[in-house]
């Protein structure tokens, strides 16, 4: 008989019906009468009961049905008279397709912290956390896709590997095939980068932001989104070393524009989220967060607050509140700043723009006062920064002047100038690290549970 996933299994149509389920048990409980047991095959938070008369099973064909087992069952879907659950399987006939010691497996029916969990990680995804998470995060790539595509843009594979550091900030975790035991030597003593696989030295990719913007010169307007990597000895809850990025870039963007896309494109994501998730996300606020959904909705219908840099530090100058990070014109303002705006003083999201130049990257616009450029960061409650963009530099000659103020080597950037040489536009874009998307979405509280694999410092495990 044809499987009916356990998301199917609700319909009403299917009463009366004979039905075939197949998935994990989650608790197994009864008498001698009658045995009840709970399944579940991940498409839903939700568990199906099926009763086992004992009149027609044995205590040894259910003996190995316990906690964490595989079965596959067959039976009529009726009515459920019992409290939790619309319908129930009255069972007929019972396969097991996989045991689980009770002894050995490590999820039993109890509540297990986060931080076990994390220890756990290639069972964790069959918890009711975990599951429920896994296919939150799903639906947001996919409505991240169907976003994008509905407006015209392309999707574009950037390198992963590359020799070009976007951000400047050094933090790269290097590739290379050279023999790190016996490193080839130039004559002045430096590693030999020309006997190595690409013949310079490459790195995993901190960004896919300078190659999307030679697509969006383009092809008008695309999004990347995939892997990046950071090699930053960051171990707080809101970093990873390998996380997934979205950067839409777009030509003939000015910053008003790349604002209003932003916008409208968070709102969409939580939107569809909260559309097609909501048995998830109403599991996730019960048991982590109350206030989740009145969070995610309290975004959804309110306009973004925009602001400048400069207000914004004005604000928390006057604010009377004792930071642990002095407030001052110049400095990269910290997650407290960032929430202060966000939930205390506006208690909406907030778009921060004009960013002093000297703590942002070097392709961002240059404003007329010589001192802030065209930057953005969208702030979000609970979070801080959840979206970091500008308006990109389109003038060579102020653009080149920033490498070199900078130091970066010409070798690297040669081509990104050259979009400026040849048909420069006024273009903008911005990133969204996913992970910091799904972390809000969730209402969880630490990055490493809203990625299946969590890779930090000291730790690739699995």
């Amino acid at each position: 008989m044809k499987r009916t996933k356990i998301v199917d299994i609700f319909n009403p149509e299917l009463l009366g019906k004979e039905v075939c389920v197949k998935g994990w048990v989650r608790t197994r409980r009864g008498n001698k009468y009658v045995q009840f047991v709970a399944l579940n095959d991940g498409s839903t938070i939700k568990n199906i009961q099926i009763v086992f008369d004992m009149n027609n099973f044995t205590d040894e064909q259910l003996k190995p049905v316990t906690t964490g087992s595989s079965i596959c069952v067959e039976g009529i879907l009726v009515e459920s008279m019992g409290k939790g659950q619309t319908c129930e399987i009255q069972a007929k006939t019972l396969e097991v397709y996989g045991t689980a010691d009770p002894e050995a497996y490590p999820l039993q029916k109890k509540g297990h912290t986060l931080e076990f969990l994390r220890e756990k990680a290639h069972l964790r995804p069959r918890t009711n956390t975990f599951g429920a998470i896994l296919r939150v995060r799903s639906a947001l790539a996919y409505a991240i896709h169907k976003f994008f595509q509905e407006k015209g843009f392309f999707y574009l594979n950037t390198p992963l590997i590359t020799a070009s550091d976007c951000e400047g900030a050094g933090a790269m975790f290097q590739v290379t095939t050279l023999p790190l035991n016996d490193l080839p030597k130039t004559e002045d003593g430096a590693v030999d980068y020309s006997q190595d696989f690409f013949g310079k030295p490459t790195a995993l990719t901190v960004s896919g932001q300078l190659e999307g913007e030679l697509g969006a010169t383009a092809l008008g307007a695309i999004y990347t989104f995939g892997p990046t990597f950071r090699a930053e000895n960051s171990n707080t809850p809101r970093h990873l070393s390998e996380f997934w990025m979205i950067e839409p870039e777009m030509a003939f963007y000015d910053i008003s524009d790349n604002m209003d896309l932003a916008e409208e494109f968070v709102k969409y994501c939580i939107r569809y989220a909260l559309d097609h998730c909501r048995d998830d996300i109403e599991f996730l606020a019960e048991h982590f967060d109350k206030g989740l959904i009145e969070r995610l909705e309290f975004v959804l219908h309110n306009d973004f607050v925009r602001l400048t840099y400069t207000e914004g530090v004005k604000i928390l100058e006057e604010s009377g509140r004792k930071f642990e990070f002095p407030v001052s014109w110049g400095i990269d303002l910290q997650s407290e700043h960032e929430r202060y705006l966000v939930e205390e003083h506006f208690k909406k999201p907030v778009i921060l723009t004009d960013y002093p130049k000297d703590i942002k990257a070097f392709y961002m616009k240059q404003n007329e006062d010589g001192k802030t450029v065209r930057a953005m960061d969208v702030l979000f409650p609970n979070i801080g920064e959840i979206i970091g963009g500008s308006e990109r530099e389109a003038d060579y000659d102020k653009l080149l002047k920033r490498i070199e103020e900078l130091d970066i080597p010409m070798k690297d950037m040669w081509w990104y100038l050259d979009t400026r040489r040849f048909g420069t536009v006024p273009h903008s874009g911005f990133g969204l690290g996913f992970e910091r998307l799904v972390l809000f979405v969730t209402g969880m509280t630490n990055i490493r549970d809203v990625i299946p694999f969590p890779r930090t410092p000291n730790n690739a495990e699995f």
